[in-house]
């Protein structure tokens, strides 16, 4: 019986072709290191609808439940736009984030040094960048009821619903603090309790689950606003940031590019523990499909290949293994290996989709 299962859906666009180098990374730690993977593979998003006529099928939200880990490349695409909303491919994606109850997104912002003149900041602002977005996932304004478009005075009114519970608050806030122990004992929880209600809960909340169970942890609370502020202006002072499912989506695409590009950008989505003590997970890059660059070579699998260092961390218990595959991107970012994303002296040569993953795998190689 092998040790790890993994359940794979590459889903749109150039998933594909990022989850096929993700594909050799598993083999070399199964064959190199005897992690033992167990890897099954399906579809999400468009692929899903082309061959099941739903973005997600039965089946495979079953298989979702019953693995280890869930690696997913990308959904969605221009040719199915015209789909109803209830076919469209992200709401497969929806449908494994709520039906696995994943309420905990991971989105780390990390600025590689060899990466460091990417971003849109000065460099002694972004080099060393190390910090980690906890986004609550499965509740907030993008579930709450009622909502809708409805019709009051003759005009269309526009209604959706912020709506947290003290448990959904709290769980969250657990799962931060626990990140935050990993980390560097450093927490700043974010909301806007000067003018919601709901941000005072939070706020509520959030300190009562420090004082009960985390008092070693340094706590901070800000305004999301200024959150969002200070992370383009001092963004070192954070270690992790733990907020809210709106604000949270925000927070993490401005933090995504304090380090230069979306292909380097992976996330995981946690859920509660499992019998065999793993949290349900789910793990995927930032980008989305780029239907403008598929089949041509040109995606980055870096960020891919980063998310399945966060299943290494996070699902498999395997601490050392993900630094040592975090550690041979690092080195070959620092070879000057390029995908076209990274581009950034006039006659750089870039690699291809392929050849990034293959030097990634000669980085493990001397890592040995």
């Amino acid at each position: 019986m092998s040790q790890y299962s993994i359940l794979i859906l590459p889903g749109d666009g150039i998933g594909t072709e990022v989850m096929d180098e993700v594909r050799k990374i598993i083999d070399w730690f199964d064959s190199k290191r005897g992690l033992d993977f167990d890897v099954i593979e399906d579809l999400v998003g468009g692929a899903a609808y082309d061959t099941y006529g739903t973005p997600l099928a039965d089946s495979t939200m079953d298989k979702a439940q019953e693995v280890d880990a869930v690696l997913l490349g990308a959904v969605g695409g221009p040719a199915y736009d015209d789909l109803d909303f209830s076919l469209k491919p992200e709401r497969g994606l929806l449908r494994i984030r709520k039906e696995m109850d994943l309420f905990a997104n991971l989105r780390p912002a990390q600025c590689f040094d060899a990466l460091a003149d990417f971003s849109s900041l000065k460099k002694d602002i972004v080099s060393g960048l190390d910090i980690m977005i906890v986004r609550e996932l499965t509740s907030g304004t993008y579930f709450g009821e009622p909502r809708g478009i409805t019709t009051e005075n003759n005009e269309r009114v526009g209604v959706n619903t912020m709506r947290y519970t003290e448990s959904e608050i709290e769980r969250v806030a657990r799962a931060a603090f626990e990140l935050a122990k990993r980390r560097n004992n450093k927490l700043c929880s974010m909301e806007k309790a000067n003018v919601l209600e709901v941000g005072v809960l939070w706020r509520d909340i959030v300190e009562e689950v420090h004082k009960s169970n985390y008092p070693e942890i340094e706590l901070s609370h800000m305004y999301a606003d200024n959150g969002a502020m200070q992370l383009v202006r001092q963004p070192k002072q954070f270690d992790v940031i733990l907020t809210d499912n709106l604000f949270g989506d925000l927070l993490s695409d401005c933090a995504a590019m304090l380090t230069g590009s979306l292909g380097m950008l992976p996330s995981a989505s946690l859920g509660a523990k499992m019998e065999n003590g793993r949290p349900k997970a789910m793990y995927e890059p930032v980008h989305g499909s780029a239907p403008d660059i598929m089949g041509q070579g040109k995606a980055n699998p870096s960020a891919c290949i980063l998310s399945f260092a966060m299943a290494l961390r996070y699902s498999f218990d395997q601490g050392d293994e993900a630094t040592r595959l975090e550690n041979a991107i690092q080195s070959v970012l620092a070879s000057g290996i390029r995908t076209p994303d990274l581009m950034q002296i006039e006659g750089d040569v870039p690699v291809s989709t392929t050849e990034m993953g293959d030097a990634v795998i000669d980085a493990l190689n001397n890592s040995l």
